[in-house]
């Protein structure tokens, strides 16, 4: 048996008494996070390559910090284990600048997208999983929105709990057993058919070479008006901002209320959140119903999708046609149901080449749809 680790993510449905302790969690986390990145970027200005690491901050904090500011003890009042990963992941972040991987890591807004709360499996009655609630460390019994979608039967490792949209997610961590080669000899041995080609474009999302195609969601009219649902949104926000900024000119020793801003910055996170689901189900059931028909093979093209996004005429288009999304997806599928993945080279000229003769024309144009050889042009 090979014991591997699987992600369930579903939406919770807390009690007000389990939001305020969610809400108190993050913003501690957030606190300490910030508190971080600023205590190792006073060391980083003073020339000093060397900074404090996430085992030295979280003794710091326990000890020095903590005599310091004992104003401050509402940081010890939450658990341990989501403030010591929220400073872990500081510490990732960190060392990735070092390296040169990324760039300074940001201080993380109060409005923005909130640190995760990480919670671990401490004890065997920490986390229990039913089929239409949970048990949390901290929270207790938590419901769920989708029932029957989270094992009840695997062993829970840790959850990860999120905000956005003010919608609270849940992504679950399960150890779960598996046979080494039965289970992919078992799945080889469904009758399959013959390897597919899949080609990812703007005008058709996905034309495969068995000559089924997918159309590009974001043409559709639904998706239209929820873009438009969006915009609407955004310039009810832009507006709403510069009346604040006008407030604070006018009255400067008053302060301003922001209640409205942030209803109106909630209403434009669940448009977005909208649109992001309408396309990642799409996504979803095109590389679903593609690995369904059991292929010996799947070839897709290595696109530079960074680079494509360059052309300012189309980056708008390639962005939301979730082309690494698709790809992430399909190679999972495909390690689930055993079938191999072929990624084409980048710079092959597929295009160029002729299906039948092989003929290679480097001269083709966007524009040119079909072709025909001459005997001059092959000799």
């Amino acid at each position: 048996m090979i014991k591997h680790l699987r992600a369930y993510k579903v939406e919770l449905k807390p009690t007000s008494g389990q939001i305020q302790i969610i809400e108190r969690t993050m913003g501690v986390c957030r606190y300490v996070y910030n508190l971080f990145i600023d205590t190792n970027s006073n060391i980083y200005r003073n020339g000093s390559q060397d900074y404090m690491t996430g085992y030295d901050f979280s003794k710091w904090l326990n000890n020095d910090y903590r005599k310091a500011n004992p104003d401050k003890l509402w940081i010890w009042k939450v658990s341990s284990k989501a403030v010591k990963k929220a400073i872990m992941n500081a510490d990732t972040a960190y060392k990735n600048f070092l390296k040169g991987k990324a760039g300074f890591p940001n201080f993380k807004k109060r409005n923005g997208r909130p640190v995760s709360m990480y919670l671990p499996r401490n004890n065997p009655g920490d986390l229990k999983i039913e089929r239409h609630k949970g048990k949390i460390p901290t929270l207790g019994w938590v419901r769920f929105k989708e029932h029957g979608y989270v094992p009840c039967n695997a062993k829970a490792i840790s959850v990860t709990i999120t905000k956005y949209a003010g919608r609270y997610f849940a992504s679950f961590i399960f150890e779960i057993n598996k046979t080494n080669s039965v289970s992919v000899n078992q799945v080889n041995q469904v009758s399959k058919s013959e390897g597919i080609g899949a080609d990812a474009g703007l005008k058709k999302f996905m034309v495969l070479s068995d000559g089924r195609e997918y159309h590009n969601i974001n043409k559709t009219r639904r998706m239209k008006k929820l873009m438009k649902r969006l915009k609407r949104e955004q310039r009810k926000f832009s507006r709403k901002i510069r009346k604040l900024l006008q407030r604070k000119e006018e009255a400067t020793n008053k302060k301003c209320k922001r209640s409205n801003l942030d209803k109106q910055r909630l209403q434009v996170q669940r448009a977005w959140k909208r649109i992001t689901d309408k396309r990642h189900d799409y996504v979803n059931k095109t590389v679903r119903a593609i690995v369904e028909t059991r292929p010996e093979y799947i070839t897709i093209e290595d696109l530079n999708v960074s680079g494509m996004m360059k052309n300012r005429h189309l980056s708008r288009a390639i962005a939301e046609s979730e082309f690494y999304y698709f790809r992430a997806l399909l190679e999972r599928k495909c390690r689930a149901f055993g079938i191999e993945l072929r990624i084409a080279y980048r710079f092959y000229a597929s295009s160029k080449t002729c299906s039948r003769c092989g003929h290679v024309k480097r001269d083709l144009k966007l524009s040119d749809r079909v072709y025909e050889l001459s005997l001059r042009t092959v000799e």
